[in-house]
């Protein structure tokens, strides 16, 4: 259940030490990196965050080099093999490994965060706290005092605090009740409207998603990839053709999971596969804050052998159909009451989903910043993300819009998509298959890409 992330820097890395310092030099600024979790005794509260009194950045940050000739295929073994290992629940969530070696005169940071820890919105976010917005930075300022742990609680001072909160919180839910009870009429039309939201998002989630090759039972292996996008391209395939720019990823993912499916003998006519998309219930005034503050909405994705046009048209509509069930209101309901809930209601209740097949895959698509980032002087080139699997669900996509790019990370179980690759070449030609129907130009190719003529005859498909 980490998020995590293949950045790729041009110019010679860093030495460790070097990278190491500055690191440490701003921890005081994402304070919780320097905590872990303390659970609650006999299962009666959620785990708490507390200082861990053996904090070394050492452990969490890690140094390695690819073997010859150290391009993208290396990489990309190495990102899946790092992103396969768990984080140790007994020290903070969060490591990042240093990459030597990449061809082209460049490096890689491979970084792994754990999802209670950061979502994607706030992640972004603390990448730019972490990096420089320029090569020559001013210096970060010193924390005001050196840090030292906190004492850790006692396991009877944790059961106590739990039941306390257990206690408490009955009253914080009356006094809430209560005063929404001054304006009547404006109660009654706020509680309507939020049992709507709340029973449109619990009837799309009960329906089972259609069987598909990408839910099987997977393993603890994965495999990662990535597609290069442009941000201008898909902005101008929106405005030739409509819909929004997430409309338009959406139907390139549907594209390439029609054309996957069908070159391995599975029949797409008229199948709608259903992605579980995070949205980000986090306010403006939070953004940057650590945790987790995303919520989730059920979209169908088109797979049929449709026409690219009328398949983003078909992504449109139906997410305007989700938008006006108010999907994401009920979500971020749900997102506040699970805050009430007790802890071994809410834990069965994550087994649960993540048993049923609620969902094909998990699609996200996060904003990130639209200027170049650095790392000790070091310009960052690209950034690929990674969303973990659910269970029974072999492939995860996750979008990160960077710097004018739009570049799609593919995760997969190692078993079970043992051709990740394959469905990458796809997902280019989908994107070739749309800005074709928007009448746009070809883009050059990039070193990631296929041949004109293999991505040609996969366009004919």
């Amino acid at each position: 259940m980490h998020v995590a992330g293949c950045s790729v820097f041009i110019g010679s890395a860093p030495s460790y030490d070097e990278l190491l310092e500055a690191i440490a030099s701003r921890l005081h600024l994402v304070p919780r990196y320097r905590q872990r979790l303390a659970f609650v005794p006999l299962h009666q509260g959620r785990p708490v965050w507390v200082d861990d009194p053996h904090f070394k950045p050492q452990y969490h940050v890690r140094h390695t080099a690819l073997p010859r000739p150290g391009g993208e295929a290396e990489l990309k073994r190495l990102a899946g093999r790092v992103f396969s290992q768990a984080l140790d629940r007994t020290r903070p969530l969060w490591e990042l490994w240093l990459v030597e070696g990449l061809a082209g005169g460049r490096f890689a940071v491979l970084s792994k965060t754990h999802h209670a820890l950061v979502d994607g919105i706030s992640g972004v976010d603390i990448a730019t706290v972490l990096f420089d917005a320029s090569a020559d930075p001013l210096p970060v300022a010193p924390p005001e005092h050196e840090w030292v742990a906190r004492p850790l609680p006692s396991s009877a001072q944790l059961l106590a605090d739990a039941l306390l909160e257990r206690a408490t919180v009955p009253g914080e839910v009356a006094r809430g009740v209560r005063a929404t009870l001054r304006g009547p009429r404006t109660m009654a039309t706020r509680a309507g409207r939020a049992l709507g939201s709340v029973s449109a998002l619990a009837w799309t989630g009960l329906q089972a998603a259609p069987p598909s090759p990408f839910n099987v039972r997977i393993g603890p292996h994965r495999r990662f990839t990535w597609v290069r996008g442009d941000l201008g391209e898909f902005k101008a395939i929106k405005n030739e053709l409509g819909g929004t720019v997430n409309d338009v990823v959406l139907a390139v993912v549907a594209g390439a999971l029609g054309r996957y499916m069908r070159l391995h003998g599975s029949s797409t006519d008229g199948t709608e596969l259903r992605a579980m998309v995070p949205v980000s219930v986090r306010a403006d005034i939070e953004r940057g804050a650590l945790g987790n503050r995303v919520a989730a909405m059920w979209v169908t994705l088109p797979v049929g052998p449709a026409d690219a046009g009328d398949r983003l048209r078909e992504v449109s509509s139906a997410m305007d159909g989700v938008k006006q069930s108010g999907q994401a209101v009920g979500a971020e309901i749900l997102t506040r009451v699970s805050g009430f809930a007790l802890p071994t209601i809410m834990a069965q209740a994550a087994r649960l989903q993540a048993r049923q097949r609620l969902f094909n895959l998990v699609v996200t698509n996060v904003p990130g910043p639209q200027f170049p980032l650095y790392l000790l002087g070091r310009e960052l080139e690209s950034i690929y993300p990674m969303v973990p699997l659910a269970e029974n669900t072999a492939l995860g996509v996750a979008i990160l819009s960077y710097n004018g790019q739009l570049n799609f990370g593919l995760v997969g179980d190692f078993d079970a998509m043992a051709d990740l690759e394959t469905l990458a070449d796809e997902l280019r030609s989908s994107i070739d298959e749309l800005a074709a129907a928007a009448d746009l130009p070809s883009l050059p190719s990039g070193p990631d890409q296929v041949a004109d003529a293999t991505r040609q005859a996969r366009a004919a498909r």
